[in-house]
């Protein structure tokens, strides 16, 4: 695999997995009973957004070395997507 190639599917594997990152452990302004005025409820009460980048680029860097093998062992291969 390319080297560019190897990056743009990571950085696409990064963004893609951070959606479902996002929401770990959050605990919302309204379950915390502390919501401060001019915010909604659904306002975490500390985002952590370290804590998520790094468990993000975790659980990215073990779904891109699968994607890794799959392409570069030829389980899946061009050839092998149908296309309309």
């Amino acid at each position: 695999m390319d080297p560019v190639l190897a990056i743009a599917v990571y950085i696409f594997i990064w963004w893609i997995v951070l959606f479902a990152v996002l929401p770990f452990g959050v605990r919302t302004q309204g379950e915390a009973g502390e919501v401060v005025p001019g915010t909604p409820e659904s306002a975490p009460v500390k985002p952590r957004i370290l804590r998520v980048f790094v468990i993000n680029t975790v659980v990215a860097s073990i779904v891109f070395a699968i994607v890794y093998f799959v392409i570069t062992q030829g389980l899946i291969t061009p050839d092998m997507v149908p296309y309309p």
